[in-house]
């Protein structure tokens, strides 16, 4: 049974990577990992299932994907290999054709008959095995997470215009909120992956504040003494001005667009430019980010190469990746409505953000048809060290986003850049036009000039600006619609 309201419902079916230090296999005959091996995993209503065991029962041979023929065969894919192992890397790296396949067999196994629509039949080879339910299907409350992928390369964009706007004027007045090359292109950094964590170490079923969830410490950097007289220097210590940022990101999947070193036959470039149709299939699943921030030692170091020290010390995503094709029922315009042209269709938050007429038309490369993102809400709530209770500061939505995922790995990739599997690109801070839609404590408390209230203990009331040692930071993000969820 899968509850109405779950997380985990036949319309998502994520991917991770999992293990079950706990668990003691009644099986015996099986080639099995041990339950304390990460393995590539998927998730389904209250249950975490362990994809390396359905491979080995051959639940996951004969995969068919649709095509404009009716199906065509899987072929040159091993899930026994693939699905053992401690990352996606490997399955991400497969056509999208192969994830699709996946994802509609797995759907396949947790229907309930008589509920085949025009694609994809019941297949009851798992409710049929009892052994194989119980060795597979774990608890939520019981799995350990693991970072989902090996993480090559990450970069960071600056893609929602409401969050530009605001931080522009917060710095450089409104009339020069923008800069002026960011209509004309995704603006984007290279991070660090190495500080790249797993927000939770078990499911979020559990307790916050139990130690269950990551713990990031308060770095230390050089932070100007004073702002009015830069020549006074910087001195050395913690951050005081410490931040969450509401992100997302995305997986790069599929083949590298990169061609074999230049022979005498083959005189083509290293890297090749992605097209906007190529850059789609190769899109594999997004997760929630936090990109944590020390303003202060950003303030102080960003002049004029941009954040360093003050962006590389950790960065924390969810652990489940959930597909495009999952979100693909949730398309939507987003708040710009289009890009550029005298003709453009705008929604109230456009119009309030004055764009629209006067907008450059992005190049052709980046001129996107199918242009839009994603309708799914967004939520941030604290929770102060000395309580249970939690507060939602933030709700914004992925649809306030100026430049889509899309055309930031077509942007990306327009040099030759080789794109492989694994690496994360993320949205930079998402915000809405409202206070209430502002993705970081920055806007939140404007530069620190507004008080932002939360609940304490016993009825009492905390005030922050920027996060304090203890607070604990929850995003959440949901998409559900009549008949999906």
């Amino acid at each position: 049974e899968i509850s109405e309201n779950c997380d985990f419902s036949l319309d998502n079916i994520p991917f991770g990577v999992c293990s079950f230090p706990s668990y003691k296999s009644s099986s015996s005959g099986v080639p099995l990992l041990t339950p304390s091996t990460p393995r590539c995993c998927t998730a389904i209503g209250k249950y975490s299932v362990d994809l390396h065991l359905l491979a080995e029962a051959g639940l996951l041979d004969e995969l068919v994907a649709p095509s404009d023929n009716g199906v065509t065969k899987i072929s040159n894919f091993h899930p026994r290999i693939v699905f053992c192992q401690p990352s996606l890397n490997d399955f991400m790296a497969c056509d999208k054709k192969v994830w699709v396949a996946v994802r509609n067999r797995l759907i396949s196994l947790f229907m309930a008959a008589g509920d085949e629509d025009d694609v994809i039949e019941p297949n009851p080879s798992l409710q049929n095995n009892l052994p194989l339910q119980s060795n597979s299907m774990h608890l939520l409350e019981n799995t350990l997470y693991h970072l989902p992928a090996t993480i090559g390369d990450y970069t960071d964009f600056y893609s929602s215009r409401e969050h530009a706007t605001n931080v522009g004027i917060m710095f450089r007045g409104k009339d020069n909120a923008l800069q002026p090359n960011w209509l004309h292109m995704p603006i984007g950094y290279h991070g660090r992956s190495s500080s790249i964590f797993p927000s939770l170490s078990t499911s979020c079923g559990s307790s916050v504040g139990s130690g269950k969830m990551s713990t990031i410490r308060r770095p230390c950097g050089q932070l100007q003494i004073d702002a009015s007289d830069p020549t006074k220097g910087s001195t050395y210590g913690p951050c005081k001005l410490m931040d969450f940022e509401l992100e997302v990101a995305f997986f790069v999947g599929g083949p590298t667009n990169r061609d074999e070193p230049p022979t005498a036959d083959n005189k083509e470039p290293i890297g090749k430019p992605l097209t906007l149709d190529e850059a789609a299939n190769r899109i594999f699943g997004y997760v929630l980010m936090n990109d944590w921030s020390a303003r202060d030692i950003q303030k102080w170091e960003y002049v004029p190469l941009g954040p360093f020290t003050a962006k590389n010390f950790a960065t924390t995503i969810s652990t489940w990746v959930v597909t495009s094709m999952a979100l693909d029922p949730f398309r939507c315009e987003t708040s710009a409505g289009k890009q550029g042209g005298d003709d453009l269709k705008m929604n109230d938050d456009a119009e309030e953000l004055n764009v629209g007429k006067g907008d450059p038309t992005p190049l052709d490369y980046l001129k996107d048809p199918n242009y839009g993102s994603y309708d799914v809400n967004l939520t941030v709530s604290l929770q102060p060290s000395n309580t249970q209770k939690t507060t939602k500061v933030c709700q914004s939505n992925l649809k306030h986003m100026y430049w889509s995922s899309v055309q930031q790995l077509v942007h990306h990739s327009v040099t030759g850049c080789p794109m492989r599997a694994g690496d994360l690109l993320a949205s930079g801070t998402i915000s809405g036009k409202e206070q209430h839609n502002f993705g970081s404590m920055l806007e939140l408390s404007w530069k620190g000039n507004r008080e932002i209230i939360l609940d304490g203990a016993e009825g009492s009331k905390e005030v922050r600006k920027f996060l304090k040692d203890g607070d604990a930071v929850i995003m959440e993000g949901c998409c559900r619609k009549e008949g999906i969820g």
